[in-house]
């Protein structure tokens, strides 16, 4: 699949309870491109962006060689720049997604699951251009860009405090 940004993404559904995907290909576009726009990101132009989306057994396991931690996690993200670069590409890097926490998370936060697998498309992808949130102020800023993005996308603020 190619999206309206100058990157090409590689998509493999590997495990998991996932959407079609065709579906999965317009929610992954949909997130690069209004990441590419509302982040103002910029990839050396033919990078390439690899999405696999697999189960929470697979995502423990790369969580556990990764970062010990011995656990299903919602996304993780493989950076493919070394940290402070401020070129990013040809290798964008990885992002896995693991689908049954991914629909737990969305049912117990009461919002829809094609707005929540956006939301952590675009927090994965963040990550590969270098933001964090390990810092108060590192998660303020990236947080904000997170809301902006889905903000363009129509997807409510996913930091909200929830109405009373």
């Amino acid at each position: 699949m190619t999206v309206a940004v100058p990157i090409a993404v590689d998509l493999l559904v590997e495990a998991g309870d996932w959407p079609g995907e065709d579906s999965l290909a317009a929610l992954v576009a949909r997130a690069v491109e209004a990441s590419f726009a509302e982040g103002r990101l910029d990839a050396v132009e033919g990078s390439e962006l690899s999405i696999v989306f697999t189960d929470d057994e697979h995502i423990r396991l790369l969580n556990d060689s990764w970062r010990q931690k011995d656990k299903a996690t919602n996304v993780l993200s493989f950076p493919g720049t070394p940290p402070g670069a401020t070129r990013f590409g040809p290798m964008l890097g990885d992002i896995v997604l693991a689908s049954e926490t991914v629909r737990a998370e969305a049912v117990a936060e009461g919002i829809a699951f094609d707005d929540h697998l956006t939301h952590l498309l675009v927090h994965g992808l963040l990550h590969l251009f270098g933001h964090d949130h390990m810092e108060d102020e590192e998660a303020e800023r990236m947080e904000g860009l997170e809301t902006a993005i889905l903000g363009r996308l129509g997807i409510a603020d996913p930091y909200a405090e929830p109405a009373a």
